[in-house]
């Protein structure tokens, strides 16, 4: 018997529900502030994928040999693929740019609890903007799709990137040193970036700093940006960092929406290209990330395009449909499904009519196609949660009529099937 390959899932009616909910939640939002929808392929050059990502993700990737012995491999993330488009064919598209995308990646990681190897995300993008306003609006859009989905008590970990880059460059490490030391920093490995930076030829006042920061955590975040201030005093592009983010999340903060942050000066992403401010969302219970992003104003120029500036943030659809499992969230659902029965077999042809119509209305309709008696047909159309069942039989169509039967009330009436369709939306509303 064959089995699904390790990592990979089927998911039944239920949780295909439940990602399509909230997929057509997050396609709402990025229709809702402007974000034109992009496809992007499955499979691209590795070259493309390994440029700017981590190590950890490299090693990490699904790569082949096609049968033009190109090596490539599945997408781990989106960022690279949208940052290809942008170079190759949307370079000269007006600024702001805002794109949305949406599917499965591809890691092979360990599958534990809410990590598989192959997973959905949906993907915005914001091109052209290096304002803090850009940022803002990412963080909002964010909170926005976690709001509209019914989550509660959720919280943003937020950071700037140019906090660590700002003191480890001006300390004389590299791209190479500061990425590994961020990917330690990233998997909460303390003691391994430290004694890496150590390694590195980071002086004492810059080691002394660092420990400092990993301390500085809190909800009260302007309390925490000033702690963070007065400890970086000699690494001016690290002040100004914490500038930056000040200064995005006083916006949010002024624009009246109700963003509730943890700021963390040690906070590191494993991704390279990040270049500004970070951040993280979670929930109570569940100790993993249900989205991410931050700016990233480098990597178009990396792959080859104009420098650009950009922001973007990924949000976890598997896992945000754990957290609302985990919180008992129920998605909205129509009320307007319905069951067409045929009494006879000589009404079947007058059912497969009334379902059209019923269809062209807008409503869910399920034609009772196994032959079943009235009353397990009913039963099914019950179990199955349908809101209206609509009985036809010879002797009601003589008259233009149909029995309409309510399932939760468990109430029938005999309507004409002219008025079906008023009676049925009347009701439900």
């Amino acid at each position: 018997m064959f089995k699904t390959v390790r990592g990979m899932r089927d998911l039944l009616p239920v949780d295909a529900q439940r990602m399509r909910y909230v997929e057509q939640v997050s396609r709402t939002i990025s229709k809702l502030y402007g974000y034109e929808e992009i496809i992007t392929p499955v499979l691209e050059s590795y070259e493309l994928l390994a440029a700017k990502t981590s190590e950890e993700i490299r090693e990490r990737m699904y790569t082949f040999k096609d049968l033009g012995d190109r090596k490539v491999a599945m997408r781990p993330e989106f960022t690279a693929s949208v940052a290809r488009l942008v170079v190759n064919k949307l370079k000269n598209e007006p600024k702001p740019m805002r794109l949305f995308s949406v599917g499965s990646l591809y890691r092979y990681d360990e599958p534990q609890y809410g990590r598989f190897r192959e997973f959905w995300q949906a993907n915005y993008e914001l091109f052209g903007s290096a304002r803090p306003e850009a940022d803002a609006e990412i963080l909002i859009l964010t909170n926005n799709i976690l709001k509209k989905l019914g989550l509660k008590n959720y919280r943003f970990k937020v950071g700037h990137t140019g906090i660590l880059r700002g003191i480890l460059t001006q300390e004389g490490l590299d791209d190479e040193k500061q990425n590994s030391v961020r990917q330690l920093l990233d998997k909460k490995l303390w003691a391994d970036a430290l004694e890496l930076a150590s390694n590195a030829g980071i002086s004492q006042k810059g080691l002394a700093t660092l420990e400092s920061l990993l301390e500085i955590k809190g909800e009260d975040a302007f309390q925490v940006l000033e702690q963070i201030k007065d400890s970086i005093q000699e690494y001016e592009s690290a002040v100004d960092a914490v500038d930056n983010l000040w200064k995005i999340l006083e916006l949010i903060q002024e624009s009246g929406a109700q963003v509730d942050v943890t700021v963390e000066a040690g906070f590191a992403r494993g991704l390279e290209y990040y270049t500004g401010m970070i951040f993280e969302s979670y929930v109570p219970g569940l100790d993993i990330a249900l989205g991410g992003g931050g700016r990233y104003d480098k990597l178009i120029e990396l792959f080859g395009g104009e420098p650009i500036p950009a922001v973007g943030v990924a949000q976890g659809i598997d896992r945000i449909v754990l957290a609302l499992t985990k919180q008992k969230v129920t998605q909205e659902t129509s009320t307007n499904s319905v069951a067409v029965i045929s009494v006879k077999d000589e009404c079947m042809a007058k059912v497969l009519e009334l379902a059209a119509m019923l269809r062209n209305k807008g409503l869910f309709v399920e034609v009772a196609v196994m032959g079943r008696s009235i009353s397990k047909a009913l039963a099914d159309a019950n179990r199955r949660g349908v809101a209206y069942a609509v009985i036809v039989g010879p002797k009601e169509l003589e008259e233009q009529k149909v029995v309409l039967k309510q399932m939760k009330k468990n109430r029938q009436q005999t309507v004409k099937i002219s008025n079906l369709i008023e009676v049925i939306l009347m009701d439900s509303t």
